[in-house]
């Protein structure tokens, strides 16, 4: 996919979550911002201090409480929507345990082999577990099964992973069947403003 040097590399990750929201990840300084395409809000976000600017159908929050509430739920989307496309990524992190299962078929029915991906007090759904497939001749993650507590026997879901392109110098998949991951692109310079100011960036793709 790349490596995981050119992925440490990448500055920033642009992609639309499901056709609901925009998000932009400054990886290096841990900010995101949040564009909302079915209403007038934008959330920007320190990933790591949970400070930042809300603005709520129209209305700049400023009140602590209201602030803090969507602050913390601008992390919850951005944790969400980017392991939906980062995931292989972060099959290394800590806290995260890896099984190998064996050998298996996807539902389109190719050979696959797959993981069981269980989390040890990490994450927002820390009870979550995955089945994860990968292609046993490119390696590259083709389905994942969702489960929303590992001691469950059928998931909850199960979505392919699709459609590999190179970003920049990383390969990443937006396909999942019925949903999709789209806009998405990968830059290594944008303008301060992202960050800073509500109104709409223009990016170029």
């Amino acid at each position: 996919m790349g490596g995981q040097k050119n992925y440490e590399k990448t500055r920033y990750i642009h992609w639309t979550f499901f056709g609901n929201q925009s998000l932009t990840w400054d990886k290096h300084k841990s900010r995101v911002r949040i564009d909302f395409l079915k209403e007038n809000s934008v959330y920007i976000l320190n990933i790591n201090d949970k400070t930042g600017k809300i603005l709520k159908k129209g209305v700049e929050q400023t009140h602590p409480d209201s602030l803090n509430k969507f602050l913390e739920e601008a992390k919850r989307i951005w944790i969400n929507h980017s392991y939906w496309l980062v995931m292989p990524w972060k099959l290394g992190d800590p806290g995260v345990s890896l099984k190998y299962m064996g050998d298996s078929k996807t539902a389109d029915g190719n050979e696959a082999e797959y993981l069981e991906m269980t989390f040890k007090e990490v994450g927002v759904t820390p009870n979550n577990k995955y089945w994860i497939y990968f292609d046993k001749k490119s390696h590259l993650i083709t389905q994942w099964s969702h489960f929303s507590n590992f001691a469950d026997e059928k998931p909850r879901f199960t979505m392919p992973w699709k459609d590999y392109k190179m970003y920049g110098k990383i390969l990443l998949s937006g396909d999942r069947g019925e949903r999709k991951l789209t806009d998405i692109a990968v830059y290594q310079k944008l303008d301060e403003s992202v960050f800073t100011d509500f109104k709409k960036p223009e990016l170029i793709k």
